[in-house]
């Protein structure tokens, strides 16, 4: 044993207990019908003629039923005479290429197969338009080249920074269907800058590209799909910072405070931009973007397979594990850093050779000197809370919260031979 195990591998890890946190739980029981009902509704296709090519994007976020929704949205547009295809609108993710962005779509389920229309990749943009500063309005060219667009998005709080408009439909415009390039432009002047980027490039797009319609997803506390809007081009900008807020207000978290130590099982960019939601964590990569208070330390111990080797957002913890540092590609990471110019959020973190390991780390170098009281939580990631571990030490306080419900008696964490977690 070297001497960095030999300085953590002695300390005690708490006894954990299973407990349930309860969110509002309202959901969409029809996701497909929900989404046709809407469009139908909102007069959205009335402005889509036959024979028109229409272009519908598709994120890189684990969105729920995000395949279904995309499905029936082209099967509308397929009803109404146009002929959809569906573009990677993901920034710089995937590698920033072509071949790589289309991989997570698969991932995610969403495949010429199952979509029934074509799924068309490129990095290459066209110039639509300029800002009213003069700057350069980059879109996909397969994009600016179609009759018509169909922006698609989960409306949701930003990782890095704040304002009317965060991750949405307004941000799937201005930088995910700006691909590298364009998404590039946008992150250039910083993150202090970025809400009003989003703004100032979703708007002139809105203007000079030729969006049909947005449809944004709202979803609940377990991730679940909650809610639809279809919204006309002219109601994008008007209606998203509404929608916006109500994301806000059905956010989950962890409902019982001060913790000292938080254990992540697993991150990626199917689960949040930033790999782990700061918004759960309390651990941000920059100073644009607050939530709830950070952890005195945090550990994350293995990478999503749907995250093909990114690991940005690892730069935020305090420990991670040799596992998850070689699943990391450089290569798949990198881009998506040096586009957003958040290099911080791609730093590494202490490597520590178990999942052992990395919690004894963690809870070494946590603050105070009560390491038998200690309070930890952990999470399978930050997109599953209504399940998660707490410290024999924060029973007191699950007891007296009336939305948490304790489920079992507290019991070691089981390690196998290697010192990962079963």
């Amino acid at each position: 044993m070297g001497v960095v195990n030999r300085l953590v591998g002695g300390m005690p890890i708490p006894r954990m207990v299973r407990v349930r946190q309860e969110f509002d739980g309202a959901r969409l029981t029809d996701v497909g019908g929900a989404v046709r009902e809407t469009l139908r509704g909102s007069g959205v296709l009335r402005g889509v003629k036959p024979g028109m090519r229409v272009a519908v994007t598709a994120g890189s976020r684990g969105i729920a039923n995000i395949a279904l929704i995309l499905r029936t949205i082209t099967e509308a547009l397929r009803e109404a005479g146009a002929a959809p295809f569906v573009v990677p609108a993901m920034g710089s993710h995937g590698g920033a290429t072509a071949e790589g962005q289309l991989d997570v779509l698969r991932s995610l389920g969403i495949t010429e197969d199952y979509l029934g229309c074509p799924v068309e990749s490129s990095m290459e943009v066209r110039e639509i338009g300029r800002t009213p500063d003069g700057r350069p309005v980059q879109i996909d060219a397969r994009a600016a080249a179609a009759d018509g667009l169909v922006a698609v998005n989960r409306v949701k709080p930003h990782t890095s920074f704040t304002g009317p408009y965060e991750s949405g439909l307004m941000k799937m415009l201005a930088i995910g269907l700006a691909k590298q390039a364009g998404a590039e432009v946008c992150h250039q002047e910083g993150y202090a800058n970025m809400a009003a980027n989003i703004e100032k490039y979703g708007r002139a797009i809105l203007r000079d590209a030729k969006v049909l319609f947005g449809v944004a997803i709202l979803e609940n506390a377990y991730d679940q799909t909650c809610e639809v809007a279809a919204l006309p081009p002219e109601e994008i900008a008007k209606r998203e910072p509404a929608l916006l807020l109500r994301a806000k207000a059905l956010m989950p978290g962890i409902l019982l405070p001060n913790v000292d130590v938080l254990v992540v099982d697993r991150m990626g960019k199917n689960i949040s931009g930033l790999g782990m939601d700061p918004h759960i964590t309390g651990c941000f990569a920059t100073g644009y973007a607050s939530g709830p208070p950070r952890p005195g330390k945090l550990a994350v111990l293995d990478l999503t397979d749907e995250t093909h080797g990114n690991a940005n957002g690892i730069g935020v913890a305090d420990v991670t594990t040799r596992r998850l540092l070689e699943r990391f590609d450089p290569e798949v990471t990198y881009p998506n850093a040096i586009t957003a110019t958040l290099t911080q959020a791609v730093r590494m973190p202490l490597v520590m050779d178990s999942h052992k390991l990395a919690i004894q780390a963690a809870i070494k170098t946590a603050p105070g000197f009560d390491k038998a009281r200690i309070r930890m939580v952990r999470l399978r990631d930050t997109l599953h809370l209504s399940e998660i571990f707490i410290s024999e030490a924060m029973l007191p306080d699950a007891a007296a919260n009336p939305r948490v419900e304790v489920l079992g008696e507290p019991e070691e964490l089981s390690f196998d031979g290697e010192g990962n977690l079963f």
